[in-house]
């Protein structure tokens, strides 16, 4: 064994310190996560709180949308870091693609009809969600930037100023009983401009000298995981929408009660991201030699099968503790079936596997891979909105359970075959430089 092969005290100590930090923020974001949305639901009467759902669905799926961007990022970063060397201008490309995608998913939001049918006609909703969105775009590079050099403590700051910008904001309107829809939707927004925060640290790792991919190879590449991530944000933040779309209407207590359960529990989800960002460097350095994909692939496999056992728990403690529990958090308004929260945690517990595992085929560069998995688990959810029979409620919990369980199937067949052999920063089967 060569002793690149043997993990230092020192190796070990950063790994642990790096799990600390980034687990720490993760775990402080949630916290102020779960307070906006529940001050939400409490602060807003059940209209009101049915139109901010749909903001708060379209700003926070156009983020996650976004995501790969903090992804791609990360991995030009680890790929540069590993030669010494900074990202460069295909960074900016990628960050500018995204920003153009937001700026035309806000704009069509502004047609009328569409501007009607979900913000009632007020079109300053509309509006809010070209800004967040734009700035999103700006974040995710930031935090990829960040990550990829393993500048973990300025991430893990950025990681809480995120949710931490919107508490303070909606503390603010609270005092002032200022809050309403609109308020509340500045507050959700404002978070996405934390990156100003961190510009000139994140500035310093960008080599605007360095060529790479030109706006082509960056613009397909980022225009299928855009894709695939808005697919994935179909069934995670804005699966609300989705059901309005396909399912059929009525018992609106039911359903406003099925959403607000679903917004608390997939809230967690939204804060993925960074982990994928984390892991996608880590699976660059474990890719360089066979004994390191091997080693991979058996943790991936151990790490599927704990998330089926884990989901399995999960739900039967939905089943007997869920409704009591929504009740409590969201207020005695929302009433809830056992069952339903039994399939909405089965479902969110196995999206986490699920998208850590696209982050490994993220690192691959095996975009197109990334964009079946998730059309996969989208049109399944679809056709079972459509086709079932049952009424609304029925139909949005067995499509939220079974959807992601095909797309895990899916995407753990794709990550365990036997990755073609790769050098940092080229695409498998190609030898083109990918960064």
């Amino acid at each position: 064994m060569s002793s690149a092969d043997v993990e230092t005290p020192a190796a070990t100590s950063s790994g642990r310190t790096t799990a600390g930090s980034l687990g720490g923020s993760l775990i402080v974001s949630i916290g102020l996560g779960y307070v906006l949305t529940v001050a939400c639901q409490r602060l807003l009467s059940p209209p009101d709180y049915a139109v901010f759902v749909t903001f708060w669905g379209l700003v926070m799926g156009l983020g996650s949308t976004l995501s790969p961007l903090e992804q791609e990022l990360s991995r030009q970063s680890a790929v540069a870091a590993l030669t010494g060397g900074r990202a460069g201008r295909p960074a900016l490309r990628a960050v500018a693609v995204g920003m153009l995608v937001a700026a035309a998913f806000s704009l069509a939001l502004l047609i009328p009809p569409i501007t009607e049918k979900l913000f009632h006609g007020d079109w300053s909703l509309a509006v809010i969600v070209l800004c967040g969105g734009v700035a999103f775009a700006c974040q995710f590079g930031t935090r990829g930037l960040l990550i990829g050099q393993h500048k973990v403590k300025a991430f893990s700051l950025l990681v809480v100023a995120e949710p931490a910008i919107r508490a303070l904001v909606l503390g603010a309107l609270v005092v002032s009983v200022a809050y309403n829809v609109v308020s509340l939707a500045i507050a959700v927004a404002a978070g996405s401009f934390a990156w100003l925060l961190f510009a000139r640290p994140a500035r310093q790792l960008l080599d605007v000298h360095v060529e790479g991919d030109g706006w082509g190879v960056t613009g397909r590449r980022m225009g299928m995981l855009l894709v695939g991530a808005a697919l994935t944000a179909a069934v995670i933040t804005g699966y609300p929408a989705l059901v309005g779309l396909l399912a059929p209407g009525g018992d609106g207590d039911r359903v406003g009660a099925l959403f607000a359960a679903l917004v608390i529990a997939r809230l967690p989800l939204t804060l993925i991201g960074p982990v994928q960002s984390l892991a996608v460097p880590f699976v660059v350095r474990l890719s360089v030699t066979e004994e390191g994909r091997h080693r991979l692939r058996r943790v991936l496999a151990l790490g599927a099968a704990a998330a089926l056992v884990l989901a399995a728990l999960g739900a039967l403690v939905g089943l007997w503790l869920g409704p009591w529990a929504v009740r409590f958090v969201s207020g005695p308004k929302y009433d809830i079936d056992g069952w339903s929260v039994a399939g909405l945690v089965w479902s969110s517990v196995l999206l986490v596997p699920m998208q850590l595992l696209t982050a490994v085929l993220v690192a691959r560069t095996q975009a197109r891979l990334v964009l079946l998995t998730w059309a996969v688990v989208t049109g399944t959810a679809s056709l079972l909105l459509v086709l079932l029979p049952g009424d609304t409620v029925f139909r949005a919990v067995v499509a939220l359970a079974a959807a992601p369980t095909l797309g895990l199937a899916v995407v753990l067949a794709f990550v365990l075959r036997k990755a073609p052999e790769t050098v940092p920063g080229t695409t498998p089967g190609t030898g083109e430089t990918s960064s």
